[in-house]
């Protein structure tokens, strides 16, 4: 660090001090003039220490980090992550810590393609929201620190067989995963009567099939018949929806991003056939379901945020970090639809804010 002058001009005030003191003759004088020498210079010393410590935090202060966020695509529960994620870090850093944001627009490639830019501008950090966004960062970089936020399950994600908790190397993050036995007996709380439910969910998105297969096996447990109805992308999901509806009296669909993004299209199929839908998260609820048990992503997003903190500033080893979960789950309802489609939902829900 490079000293400033008035800490170079007090280092030579004291050196002058210190030869004066050794040039003056013997005697009773000579002592005093000496020892008031070495106790000023041991003064101006502690002044110049004081004053480079208080440069230096100044210097420590001043570090500024870049931090890229890929998104996967637009919908409530994703920009309210990605939103507690930055009003987290800014809190705790200030103007200290810029965002590239990108979305990705609901294409796994476009999300490498973000990934690689942000790897080529060498950021300090990169928030991967939702589980694409998530595997192309694990693909782009083993050395910049990688945070997911909105991944149901690390291990399906990141292909990690036996999974512990916690990713190692560069990744850690937050995950979105609700308690889907929990699910699985709301929907058994407000349909006993219903035989078949319909498993609604993107087959290209590994955690949307963890979900309704660890739904499915607890649904059947409770007497239900269950059909998967799986689209591959946004193009054929008024087919498949149009045909779940057809033939169940239930629709569940989990935490799945293409079906968030096009919660008004389930619903225009959904609610003129008379099926109800359970969503996996309050987004899709508010968009096509009746009812969720579900999280707040954007307390996720601050939960990452207080992560990536840690992170830049050296408080914490990512390579450590386990992976958090949500700390409280919601019983929440979509009041006009259930109106809508005459559906009494137990006091203990909590409408969603429209």
């Amino acid at each position: 660090m490079r000293k400033s002058g008035k800490l170079l001009s007090m280092a030579l005030a004291a050196s002058m001090v210190l030869s004066l003191a050794a040039c003056s003759g013997g005697g009773s004088e000579s002592s005093a003039a000496a020892s008031e020498a070495v106790t000023t210079a041991a003064e101006t010393a502690g002044e110049a220490e004081a004053a480079s410590s208080e440069a230096s935090s100044g210097a420590a202060s001043g570090e500024t980090y870049t931090v890229g966020i890929c998104q996967l695509v637009q919908h409530d529960a994703l920009d309210a992550a990605t939103q507690g994620f930055k009003d987290a870090l800014v809190e705790e850093l200030g103007d200290a810590v810029t965002f590239d944001e990108q979305n990705a627009q609901g294409d796994s490639n476009t999300c490498s393609t973000i990934i690689n830019s942000f790897v080529s501008a060498d950021v300090d950090l990169i928030l991967a929201n939702a589980t694409p966004a998530l595997q192309a960062a694990q693909a782009g970089t083993n050395e910049i620190p990688v945070l997911g936020t909105s991944v149901t399950e690390y291990g399906v994600a990141l292909g990690i067989e036996n999974f512990s908790g916690t990713v190692g190397g560069n990744i850690s993050g937050t995950s979105d995963l609700a308690p889907l036995d929990e699910q699985a007996a709301m929907l058994h709380e407000l349909f006993p009567e219903a035989k078949k439910v319909g498993l609604l969910y993107c087959s290209a998105e590994a955690n949307s099939q963890y979900q309704v297969d660890t739904v499915k096996a607890a649904l059947e447990k409770l007497g239900y018949t269950c059909e998967y109805y799986a689209f591959s992308d946004s193009n054929d999901l008024t087919t498949i929806v149009t045909k779940a509806a057809d033939e169940s009296d239930v629709i569940y669909v989990p935490t799945d991003n293409t079906a968030a993004a096009n919660a008004e299209l389930v619903n225009n199929v959904c609610q003129p056939a008379g099926v109800p839908v359970v969503a996996g998260e309050e987004g899709i609820c508010r968009g096509c379901g009746v009812a969720t048990l579900s999280i707040s992503y954007y307390d996720l997003g601050v939960g990452t945020g207080k992560m990536a903190a840690k992170i830049l500033t050296g408080e914490a080893d990512i390579s450590q970090m386990p992976i958090e979960y949500a700390p409280q789950f919601t019983k929440k309802y979509n009041k006009p639809l259930c109106d809508a489609l005459e559906i009494t939902i137990p006091e203990d829900y909590v409408a969603i804010e429209e």
